[in-house]
């Protein structure tokens, strides 16, 4: 392509005047709103103990990133609606992600795609980090996994009385030739199997996994660190795990029952159990026929496996039938029949764990299934800084949002409406000034989240 220096380009005149088109315009930036994640950092203190849990191999002589500016670039990036390395080409030289990074001059530029790759391609452990000509920055995944459940309890001045951790899986599609890439065969594609652990819209735990196992795997030694850590600060607090069939083994059961938290998972029908609710089932069929109706009974009875099972549990029982015929839907649970009645532990406390599901399109808003790196590991610690950009933009929305009518908007409503703002960024020795244009829509929300993260 042809290389051009000319500054002024001439067009078709309007009417008397002349068009012209000059490239001599002051800073902008699409990313005005930027300024609250800042802000909102400032309030959680995230930043900083993210970089705490990294470690520099670097020389410091020969540095010009600093590691907190690189992490920092990275996870506003997600934040603010850049999912690819290669972006950062581009926004290196953008003089708001330098300010939001923690550049002292943010008319240079920040660090680019290759230096950003390197510090993704972490190896694993401090003597890999010394002994690797490139990749000299590594990371403890166990002191970031505690993170996400410090800043959870953070949000409470007081533990709560009861917590209910949501568990789930879901499929990361893969197009390349990953480490542990593997055909699953119920989304009938190649890709990873991520866990996550919710407590309402907190993020606890975002796992990532190989595709080739139970979608329970590795379940229970998540969930014992995360009650192990809330124990500490709330040894009393009620715990209650949710989750869908998928999470109904033994193994987690068990675990459950003896360490004093409770479950209610959803069970796999079978013939059974579909013979314990025969007569349900008759009822509910005379209802539908006579109001023309969905109708619904309700049940329980003591339910054990032949052999999985070390002994009978609970068993709550959702006799349906619809136009289409019966669809019976059962949960087993720890919690007793005098606490939680069948039809309010069914429709109240169980099926609120449909709620999760938004949870996890959030993450998908953030880019958490970018994981075309080629090392699990280093695909972990994308997943990782898409969960912390989760963890910002939500703390806005938590902090900062609470009482507006944005109180339950998603991120990327957050993001096009609030942070999507365009400004003219202006320099001098002094000061760094954003102007924002006159027609923004929001002005009175943007004023509402300043002030609710002033302190």
């Amino acid at each position: 392509m042809t290389e051009c220096t000319q500054e002024s380009f001439a067009f078709a005149a309007h009417f008397s005047r002349r068009v012209v088109a000059q490239f001599d315009g002051a800073w902008m930036t699409s990313d005005g709103g930027g300024l609250l994640l800042r802000r909102t950092d400032r309030k959680i203190r995230l930043l900083p103990r993210v970089a705490a849990c990294f470690r520099d191999g670097r020389d410091p002589a020969r540095v010009e990133h600093r590691l907190p500016e690189m992490l920092a670039q990275r996870i506003y990036g997600l934040a603010l609606g850049y999912e690819d390395l290669n972006d950062h080409e581009q926004l290196r030289h953008d003089p708001l992600l330098a300010l939001l990074a923690g550049q002292r001059e943010p008319d240079q530029p920040l660090a680019g795609k290759s230096t950003l790759n390197r510090m993704e391609l972490t190896p694993d452990g401090a003597k890999a980090a010394s002994a690797d000509r490139y990749h000299k920055i590594t990371y403890s995944p166990a002191q970031l996994d505690a993170l996400l459940v410090d800043i959870f309890l953070e949000a409470h001045s007081v533990p709560p009385a009861q917590i209910v951790l949501d568990l789930d899986a879901t499929d990361t599609p893969l197009h390349g030739q990953q480490e542990e890439r593997f055909f699953h065969g119920y989304y009938g594609e190649y890709c990873y199997l991520p866990l996550y652990i919710f407590c309402g819209e907190h993020l606890l735990c975002a796992r990532q996994r190989a595709s080739n196992q139970d979608a329970s795997a590795g379940a229970r030694e998540e969930v014992e660190r995360i009650v192990g850590q809330i124990r500490r600060q709330g040894p009393q607090v009620q715990i209650i795990l949710r989750a869908d069939s998928g999470f109904c083994r033994e193994e987690l059961m068990a675990w459950c029952e003896s360490q004093r938290v409770d479950y209610v998972f959803g069970l796999a029908r079978n013939e059974r159990l579909e013979a314990e609710i025969a007569a349900l089932l008759a009822q509910a069929q005379n209802q539908h026929q006579q109001t023309k109706q969905a109708a619904r009974v309700f049940g329980e009875f003591a339910y054990q496996t032949r052999t999985s099972w070390s002994c009978a549990r609970r068993v709550v029982a959702k006799a349906e039938y619809l136009d289409k015929g019966p669809n019976p839907r059962f949960v087993v649970t720890s919690l007793g029949a005098e606490t939680w009645a069948a039809r309010e532990l069914y429709e109240q406390l169980y099926c609120a764990r449909g709620e999760m599901e938004n949870r996890i399109k959030e993450q998908l808003s953030l880019f958490a299934d970018r994981m075309s790196t080629a090392t699990l590991r280093a695909n972990q610690l994308r997943l990782h800084l898409s969960s912390l950009a989760y963890v910002l933009v939500h703390a806005l929305r938590r902090l900062g949002l609470a009482a507006t009518e944005w109180a339950r908007a998603q991120v990327n409503t957050i993001r096009l409406r609030l942070l999507k703002i365009a400004a003219e960024v202006r320099l001098s020795a002094r000061r760094i000034c954003l102007r924002y244009p006159r027609a923004y829509p929001w002005k009175p929300l943007f004023a509402a989240a300043w002030w609710a993260l002033r302190c």
